[in-house]
C-alpha cells in the first residue's frame, strides 16, 4: 500500500511539474499541499480545470480565449477597430489590458518564431492577420510581442509583411527589459512602452 501511495504522489508531482514555470521543488509544494486539504477543495479545483477545457476556446477573431465565439474585447463595440495590438500568447492580453492605455482590439498569434523550436510563420496566425487588416479598416498595427530574440525576430517579420499603404505599423517602445515577458512587467513600464510606441520603419530591401 505505502508502495501505491509512493507512487501516486510521485505521478502528482510529475505532472504538475510539468506545468510552465513550475520546478521539482514547486511541483513538490504543490502536490503536498492539495494532498493536506480537504476533498472539496481538490474537487473544486479539478472541477474547475476540467469545465474550464470544456468551455473555453479561440475567439474565431483574434484567437484569445473566449467561451463564445467573440472574447469579450472583440464583442465591445467601444474599442476602436481600427487598431490592432498584436501579442504572443492570450496571457499577453491580459497583461497589456492592465495597463488601461489601450482601447483597440487584439490579435494573438499563438506564439512567436523560433526556428529552432520548428515555429515559423506558416504555424502562427499571420494569414489571418492579413485578412483582418484588409476587411477590419485597420490603419495601425501595434506589434507587441515579447522583447526577446523570438519576439524580435517575430516583430522584424511582422514589419515587412505589414508594409501596406495607408497602414502605420508600430512596435512598443524601450523600457520593457530585453529577454524579458509581457506578463511579468508591470503595469506602469507597460503603460509607458505602449504610449511611446515607435513607428516601424520600412526596409529598402
Amino acid at each position: 500500500m505505502a508502495g501505491a501511495q509512493s507512487t501516486a504522489v510521485q505521478d502528482l508531482i510529475d505532472a504538475l511539474g510539468r506545468l510552465p514555470g513550475i520546478g521539482p521543488k514547486s511541483a513538490q509544494r504543490i502536490a503536498y499541499h492539495l494532498l493536506k486539504a480537504d476533498a472539496e477543495e481538490s474537487r473544486r479545483l479539478a472541477e474547475a480545470v476540467l469545465t474550464a477545457k470544456e468551455r473555453v476556446g479561440f475567439c474565431q477573431r483574434c484567437f484569445n480565449l473566449s467561451e463564445g465565439e467573440l472574447c469579450g474585447i472583440c464583442a465591445d463595440d467601444r474599442r476602436d477597430q481600427h487598431v490592432v495590438c498584436v501579442v504572443e500568447e492570450p496571457r499577453d492580453v491580459i497583461a497589456v489590458e492592465r495597463t488601461r492605455e489601450f482601447r483597440g482590439r487584439y490579435h494573438v498569434l499563438g506564439g512567436a518564431i523560433d526556428h529552432l523550436q520548428g515555429i515559423g510563420p506558416d504555424q502562427l496566425k499571420v494569414r489571418e492577420l492579413l485578412e483582418r487588416i484588409g476587411t477590419e479598416g485597420v490603419t495601425e498595427v501595434i506589434i507587441c510581442t515579447n522583447p526577446n530574440l523570438e519576439g524580435e525576430a517575430t516583430a522584424l517579420y511582422l514589419s515587412r509583411v505589414l508594409d501596406m499603404p495607408g497602414l502605420t505599423v508600430s512596435r512598443i517602445a524601450s523600457g520593457l527589459p530585453v529577454g524579458g515577458d509581457l506578463e511579468y512587467a508591470d503595469e506602469l513600464t507597460l503603460g509607458r512602452a505602449l504610449e511611446g510606441r515607435r513607428t516601424v520603419e520600412r526596409s529598402e530591401a
